[in-house]
C-alpha cells in the first residue's frame, strides 16, 4: 500500500509542475491570507473516527499560474482504543492554477511537519506530505471562495500510537476563503510614440514634420522627439510634462501605470541623439504644509530619476522638488489641484 500512495503523490506532483505558457504582461502578484475549515476522513490504518479542524494560510501569487502558501492547522478526531487524536502543524504549499478566470481549478502539493497527541501521549517531529486538487471562485477583486480535497501521507518516525504501523494515510477536505491585499492590477494606459514618416522617393522636407513637434524636417535637428515635448526653434526638447506619471497617496511610490509610461520614456531617451543633462522636477498641490510638500515633491522626483536610471537612461539626471511653489492651476478646485500635481523633464542644455 505504501508504494501505491507514493505513486499517487508523484503523479499529482508531476501535474502541478507542468510547464507554463508565456506569462501575460499583466501579472497579479499580490499577497493574501486564507482562513479555512477542514474535515478529515481518517484512513483505516489509523483506526480513528473522522474529525474536524481549522487553519490559516498566508500566500503570494507568483504569476498567472502559481501560488506559494504557508499554512498552519489544528485538527481533532476520536479513536479506540488509542483515545482522542490531536494534530497541529503546517505545510508549505505550491498551487498550480490552470487559469485565473472567475472559476479557477487548481492542483496543489505541500510538505511540512505535524505534532501529534494520541490518548494524552505527545510526539513531535512527524512528517506530512499532501497532494490534491481544488477550485477557487472569485466574488470580487479582494474576496475568493476556495476549497480542495487532499491526500495526506503522515510518517511518525517509528511512533505507532498503538497501531501496527508508523505511517498513516488520510483524506482532508478544506473549505475557506482568500483575501488578497491591495488593488488588483489593471492594464496600464499605453504611452504612444509618434508614427514614423512615410517613405517617399523624393520628399520635400519643408512640408514634413515626422515627430509632430511643429518644426519641419529640414530644420529639425532632433528627430523623434518624445510626443508632448516643448521644443526650441531647431526642434530639440526643452521640457516635457510626464502626464499619467502618478504616485500612491502621500507617497513617492510609483503606480503600475506610471512605471509603464516611464518605460516608454526611458526607451525614447536611450535612442535619442540629445545627451544633455535633464532635471526632473516634482510639483505638488497645496493641501499640506509648504515644508511637507517640498519634501514630498523631492522624493517623487527622485523616484522618477531612480526608475529611469534603472531602465538604462544615460543622461545625467538630477531630481529637484518645488513643492507647491509653481502652480499652473487654481488650488481651490480639485481639477486645479490635480493639474498642479505633476512631474516634468527639463533639458538643462536648452
Amino acid at each position: 500500500m505504501k508504494k501505491s500512495h507514493l505513486l499517487a503523490l508523484a503523479t499529482l506532483t508531476s501535474v502541478s509542475m507542468m510547464s507554463i505558457a508565456q506569462a501575460d504582461d499583466l501579472v497579479d502578484n499580490r499577497w493574501y491570507v486564507a482562513p479555512f475549515g477542514s474535515y478529515i476522513h481518517t484512513g483505516g490504518d489509523r483506526g480513528a473516527e473522522d474529525g474536524w479542524g481549522a487553519g490559516m494560510g498566508v500566500g503570494k501569487m507568483l504569476d498567472k499560474h502559481f501560488n506559494v502558501e504557508i499554512r498552519g492547522f489544528y485538527q481533532e478526531y476520536d479513536a479506540n482504543p488509542v483515545g482522542e487524536w490531536k494534530n497541529g502543524g503546517g505545510t508549505v504549499d505550491l498551487q498550480y492554477y490552470f487559469s485565473r478566470n472567475k472559476l479557477a481549478p487548481y492542483t496543489v502539493i505541500g510538505a511540512g511537519g505535524m505534532a501529534t497527541s494520541a490518548g494524552g501521549v505527545s510526539r513531535n517531529g512527524s512528517f506530512i506530505g499532501e497532494a490534491g486538487a481544488g477550485l477557487a471562485y472569485e466574488i470580487n477583486d479582494n474576496f475568493l471562495l476556495r476549497g480542495d480535497v487532499r491526500y495526506r501521507y503522515n510518517n511518525n518516525f517509528d511512533t505507532t500510537y498503538g497501531r501496527n504501523t508508523d505511517e498513516f494515510h488520510d483524506m482532508v477536505v478544506n473549505v475557506g476563503f482568500v483575501v488578497p491585499f491591495g488593488p488588483k492590477p489593471t492594464a496600464p494606459v499605453a504611452f504612444e510614440m509618434p508614427a514614423p514618416a512615410p517613405v517617399v522617393k523624393a520628399p520635400d522636407c519643408s512640408t514634413l514634420d515626422s515627430d509632430s513637434d511643429g518644426v519641419n524636417d529640414c530644420l529639425d535637428k532632433c528627430p523623434a522627439t518624445i510626443a508632448g515635448s516643448k521644443v526650441d526653434f531647431e526642434g530639440c526638447p526643452i521640457s516635457l510634462e510626464l502626464k499619467g506619471v502618478n504616485f500612491k497617496l502621500d507617497s513617492a511610490e510609483l503606480t503600475v501605470n506610471a512605471m509603464s509610461i516611464l518605460d516608454s520614456v526611458a526607451a525614447s531617451l536611450m535612442g535619442y541623439p540629445e545627451k544633455d543633462d535633464i532635471e526632473v522636477r516634482g510639483h505638488t498641490s497645496s493641501e499640506a504644509s509648504d515644508a511637507y510638500n517640498m519634501r514630498l515633491s523631492q522624493r517623487r522626483s527622485q523616484s522618477v530619476v531612480n526608475y529611469l536610471k534603472m531602465k538604462g537612461v544615460t543622461n545625467r539626471l538630477t531630481a529637484r522638488g518645488f513643492g507647491e511653489s509653481q502652480p499652473i492651476a487654481d488650488n481651490a478646485t480639485e481639477e486645479g489641484r490635480s493639474l498642479n500635481r505633476r512631474v516634468e523633464l527639463i533639458w538643462m542644455g536648452k
